[in-house]
């Protein structure tokens, strides 16, 4: 057997406990769907973020002609000084 992919998503500075993880808009649970090490989120899947759409890739899209590529989307639910925020579209590194 191969080796599981992993992603790691570094947590913006400032970040404390407790705070709530969405992964294309769905709620992840600490230790179940991800862990968190030394300020960072590390998943236990693959996540990928596409990147920007080389000139082909735009212009079949303009024609009508759909490329479609796995996307995540990475956003993390937190307080600061009582104030909801909101750390949206996160990085996402191989792990």
């Amino acid at each position: 057997m191969g080796a599981m992919a992993r992603s790691i998503v570094k947590l913006p500075p400032g970040i404390r406990p407790p705070f709530q993880v969405y992964v294309n808009g769905v709620h992840q649970d600490a230790g179940e769907d991800y862990s968190v090490r030394s300020g960072d989120l590390v998943f236990e899947r693959e996540l990928r973020k596409e990147g920007k759409l080389g000139f082909w890739r735009w212009f079949l899209g303009a024609w009508g002609v759909g490329t479609y590529r796995q996307n995540d989307s990475v956003d993390v639910r937190y307080e600061r000084e009582g104030r909801p925020m909101l750390a949206e579209g996160l990085d996402i590194e191989p792990g």
